[in-house]
């Protein structure tokens, strides 16, 4: 799997980013299909994501340090201004807000939500 990064194109438009980053659509089609142009919801973002054909875990697991994460997850992170989602895949932090990073964006609470690929995918 092959992540392209996609920026938010507001400081509401998180999840729809890192749906798109993962499932290779633009942010407003995203935001047309969940019918939502503002703060996702954690069940919106499962529903996407196994609608798309991935398996997402049920269980939400607080991580201290980046070794704890598994190969492809979304997050969870308490962040200085809001809660915001981002993504961590094959050791690279996709964060649509911050760009690119080798580590977590700072945050106070980190968690996460293992994906994985179906066969096909």
């Amino acid at each position: 799997m092959k992540i392209g990064y996609v920026h938010e194109p507001d400081d509401l438009q998180c999840g729809q980013a890192v749906l798109a980053m993962i499932l290779n659509k633009e942010v407003r089609i995203i935001a047309k299909e969940l019918n939502n142009w503002r703060e996702t919801t954690l069940m919106e973002m499962k529903s996407a994501l196994r609608d798309g054909g991935f398996w997402v875990s049920d269980q939400r697991v607080q991580v201290i340090s980046r070794e704890e994460l598994p190969p492809l997850c979304f997050l969870s992170l308490e962040t200085p201004r809001c809660w915001h989602w981002s993504l961590f895949h094959d050791g690279v932090f996709y964060d649509p807000e911050h760009g690119v990073l080798d580590d977590f964006p700072v945050s106070a609470r980190k968690y996460y939500w293992e994906i994985r690929i179906k066969d096909g995918k």
